[in-house]
């Protein structure tokens, strides 16, 4: 095959799903990663498409939302490290809420297996991968479902979480940059990751490098609010990653970086807040945890129970109100 018929054939792909891996390109075109990789930086001078770490998509990523099947192909090295890494940040006997998104869902997987935990979530994906944990507890919002990442999204949604008080937030999104934070494409998305944002004491970002620097159309949480991104090592070529990544430190985000020297320490351990790399060291900024988790009448205390995110929060909502206000004033 010539390069103008790989090139046009890598374009019509790309245009027909949003967002291909390389590895699916080199696949359908039948030649090697690299070869591939030469071909995408070529279209992106045209300006046809944009490179993203281990695919490319559709150029103008300010409209354009890849769906569950084709960002479930990228970055998927990286994902797994992030969700090994961000997994030590949770501790057990918790309570969280876990945003929808294909790096949430891996850490999802790894959260099975923190005894006393529970995860209040509005994504299909995070509830079926701790459907079967005996020792988890999962509470889905309401809300309309978008087929397009199994989440739960709109105003049934957002009601549900009000009065909900969590210890943090695990929250992905399309894009992060030190200046607006993170970013999506969709409203609707955008519009649940703040309610859950308000439900949390500390918020957890976690997204791959190659996030790193995108900005996208919806501000779902300024850098102000992120107590911690977890990431992956970027390249050493990739100088936009590295110089987000020392902004958002700079305006003290602490930085957890998976894969670098000590990354994979639990939480509090060496390497928790990204020391592999001093320069990215900051001060732990303490945000008062909400105390033990309350038992909700007629929830039993049964693992693995399914219930309404709407019955945690009608207990003592006037009070964690106060509280929610309490905490964003300081």
């Amino acid at each position: 095959m010539f390069a103008a018929e790989r090139r046009q054939l890598i374009l019509e792909m790309v245009r027909a799903n949003g967002a291909v891996s390389l590895r699916e390109l080199a696949r359908v075109v039948q030649t090697s990663e690299v070869t591939v990789r030469r071909d995408v930086r070529a279209l992106e001078a045209e300006g046809l498409l944009d490179r993203r770490h281990g695919g490319a998509v559709l150029p103008g990523g300010f409209t354009r939302e890849s769906g569950f099947p084709q960002k479930s192909h990228l970055a998927t090295a990286e994902k797994t490290a992030i969700a090994d890494l961000a997994a030590n940040f949770v501790e057990e006997g918790e309570a969280i809420v876990v945003g929808a998104g294909t790096t949430t869902q891996e850490l999802a997987r790894r959260l099975a297996r923190v005894p006393g935990l529970t995860v209040v979530t509005n994504s299909l994906l995070v509830a079926q991968a701790l459907a079967h944990a005996n020792r988890v507890e999962v509470v889905m919002t309401g809300g309309t479902l978008r087929g397009s990442n199994y989440a739960l999204v709109g105003s049934g949604a957002e009601q549900s979480l009000h009065g909900l008080r969590v210890s943090r937030a695990f929250l992905s999104g399309s894009g992060l940059t030190a200046e607006r934070g993170l970013s999506t494409s969709n409203m609707l998305s955008a519009s649940v990751d703040r309610a859950l944002v308000q439900a949390a004491a500390e918020v957890v970002v976690l997204a791959d490098h190659g996030k790193l620097g995108t900005d996208t159309m919806f501000q779902t949480v300024p850098t102000d609010l992120i107590t911690r991104l977890v990431t992956d090592e970027p390249p050493a070529h990739d100088d936009r990653a590295g110089a987000e990544l020392q902004a958002l430190a700079d305006q003290g985000v602490q930085i957890a970086v998976a894969g670098g020297q000590g990354g994979s320490a639990g939480a509090g351990g060496p390497g928790a807040g990204g020391d592999a790399h001093p320069a990215r060291q900051q001060q732990r900024r303490d945000v008062p945890l909400p105390g033990p988790r309350r038992q909700v009448p007629g929830g039993g205390g049964a693992a693995g129970g399914l219930r309404s995110a709407a019955m945690l929060g009608e207990q003592g909502a006037g009070a964690e109100r106060a509280r929610v206000a309490d905490l964003r004033r300081r």
